[in-house]
């Protein structure tokens, strides 16, 4: 099973649904506060090609996108088979 990464930060409904969504489908997430210490943002935005906005999720290196993305991947029945 590939490593689940998201990048977020304090008082994010998105954050706390992508939360949600991961622990409802039984997965373990590493999560990075952006907001802990210096740098994370701009290593969030590095690896997002960009993106600015939180949360930003990982799978190993695929980058998946924020929430509606990953609600996306589960409403579709593809977030398990990406994780294989």
């Amino acid at each position: 099973m590939k490593n689940i990464t998201m990048y977020s930060g304090p008082m994010c409904a998105f954050c706390d649904a992508a939360k949600r969504l991961l622990k409802r489908n039984n997965l373990e997430f590493k999560e990075i506060d952006i907001s802990t210490q210096d740098g994370l943002r701009d290593e969030m935005i590095s690896k997002a090609n960009g993106k600015r906005t939180i949360p930003q999720i990982f799978f190993n290196d695929f980058h998946v996108g924020g929430y509606v993305e990953l609600r996306s991947l589960e409403k579709e029945n593809k977030l398990k088979d990406l994780l294989k």
